[in-house]
């Protein structure tokens, strides 16, 4: 007999297509691939040279100057790197020497912890609270007498966490940071998909912009143009750049020029601008699908929407037994992907997860969480 059986098993039928909130990353539909296409062939059209060349350690020239315009910095405060994670690791290869303390938040980006932890840094993880990393906590740690190299903070649409760093905390950290002799980390790679409230100033410009002796600011394209356009950036004092451009140097000779050249040419154009919007208001409507999803489905979770980004926090009772581990792959056996909370602390997150809202379909958000919610009720069962 050729052809469907009129009837399928639960063994045979098909399984129903994966819904993954772990990945970081915006779906393909949200990108401008015919912009990207025409900004790649009009960056070899205008500069063939610099982009079939080597380059420069400091990254291609006029991408460059044009986040020293964004920024309001000289150029030499500015280098331009294979993503932002690439600015990260010759920031801390610069900072977080073995035994320096460095304060970060907690929870935080698995990926930070994971390169301060390689490099022997004394970690400090400060409780993270809906408006900010807790400074309370990080005066005590101050007065007890840690004096760190470096404070690591995600400013904005924090990941995991999705929360913003308020005003007011922006000025309190400064001023410890002047107080103490320590430098700001403002990693900041979300900070343009805001989708809801206002603005807030960088810690950079709160700083003094070019001034700024405390902070040193980083970010990414990923979020704005394309993650697998990998190109990030740094800006600092001079000296400081000057000796991460020789790392640079030592590392890769330059960094992708064919990329960097592509960006420039894309964030000058006149499609950015609209391609902008577009993604705030995909992850606009995504993360207000998902809050109902959640209310409905999950409603023993606790969580707060964020103003943007790409994540979401859940945290379910604690004392209730909650394994995110158990959680997590009664999940997979369903078909939904999420990232446990423990893989952002050093300890505990038994009980809390991250939602990447980014990349999932609008349709398949309510089913998404659906399954979520049955794969927490199977854990706990």
């Amino acid at each position: 007999m050729t052809g469907p059986t009129a009837q399928q098993t639960p063994e045979t039928a098909p399984a129903a297509p994966p819904i993954s909130f772990a990945r970081g990353a915006p779906s393909t539909d949200i990108v401008d691939v015919e912009g990207l296409k025409e900004a790649a062939v009009a960056a070899f059209d205008t500069d063939p040279a610099g982009m079939t060349g080597y380059g420069t350690a400091v990254g291609y020239v006029p991408l460059r100057r044009w986040i020293a315009e964004k920024h309001g910095v000289p150029e030499d405060h500015v280098l331009v790197t294979n993503g932002s994670m690439q600015a990260d690791a010759f920031l801390f290869d610069e900072l977080a020497t073995p035994g320096a303390a460095v304060v970060t938040e907690r929870p935080t980006y698995d990926r930070t912890l994971l390169g301060l932890k390689q490099r022997g840094a004394d970690l400090h993880l400060v409780t993270l609270q809906e408006d900010g990393i807790d400074l309370d906590e990080v005066e005590a740690l101050l007065r007890s007498g840690v004096r760190p190299a470096l404070a690591h903070v995600i400013p904005n649409f924090q990941n995991p966490a999705g929360y913003t760093l308020s005003l007011e905390k922006r000025h309190q950290l400064l001023e410890l940071a002047r107080e103490h002799g320590f430098v700001v980390f403002e990693d900041d790679p979300y900070v343009d998909v805001r989708f809801s409230g206002e603005p807030l100033p960088r810690l950079l410009e709160l700083d003094g912009g070019a001034a700024s002796t405390s902070v040193v600011y980083a970010s990414s394209f990923s979020k704005t143009v394309c993650p697998g356009i990998r190109v990030g950036y740094l800006v600092g004092p001079p000296a400081l750049v000057e000796r991460i451009r020789v790392r640079a140097t030592n590392t890769y000779i330059a960094p992708n020029m064919v990329a960097q050249g592509t960006v420039n040419q894309y964030v000058r154009g006149t499609r950015f601008p609209a391609a902008l919007e577009r993604v705030r208001s995909a992850l606009a409507e995504r993360v207000g699908l998902l809050d109902v999803a959640l209310r409905e489905h999950l409603p023993q979770a606790s969580f707060r929407r964020p103003d943007g980004g790409y994540f979401l926090w859940v945290e379910l009772p604690a004392g209730e037994g909650h394994d995110v581990r158990r959680i997590a792959q009664e999940a997979t056996r369903r078909g939904v992907a999420i990232v446990p909370g423990t893989d952002f602390l050093l300890d505990g997150g038994e009980n809390a997860f991250r939602l990447a809202f980014s990349g999932v379909q609008a349709a398949d958000i309510e089913e998404g969480v659906r399954r979520l919610a049955a794969a927490v009720a199977a854990a706990q069962g």
